[in-house]
């Protein structure tokens, strides 16, 4: 699967869950979201081609204390993430790398939520 098409499904998904986004902040905001999702994808991508789940996880927390600043909080962004991995999972294109992203979706969730990370990849 693409990343667009990834980016897109998730988009939807979140606001399938979330029908007032689009009252809220509109086309605009729809489009802002699909922005967000593409750099959560070129951030797993990078830490894919590293090797390194810690280049995902510090995006996460760095995220996670910009988005605090705009008035959102942290369980916006692990629900996205959450989203990203259901997606994922249906990616039969690359088996491999949705596992990756994955593991590396789990560790910055978990960190997010402040729960302790079992052993990187």
């Amino acid at each position: 699967m693409s990343f667009e098409k990834i980016v897109n499904h998730v988009t939807e998904k979140i606001y399938e869950r979330e029908p007032f986004l689009l009252e809220r902040f509109g086309e605009q905001g729809k489009e802002k979201c699909r922005e967000d999702n593409h750099h959560h994808m070129k951030h797993l991508e990078t830490a894919y081609e590293l090797n390194q789940s810690a280049f995902f996880t510090d995006y996460a927390v760095w995220l996670d204390g910009i988005l605090k600043k705009h008035g959102m909080n942290t369980r916006h962004l692990i629900d996205n993430f959450e989203i990203i991995q259901a997606v994922l999972a249906e990616d039969k294109d690359s088996p491999e790398k949705a596992e990756r992203f994955h593991l590396y979706l789990a560790e910055a969730i978990a960190v997010l939520k402040g729960e302790p990370v079992k052993g990187g990849v």
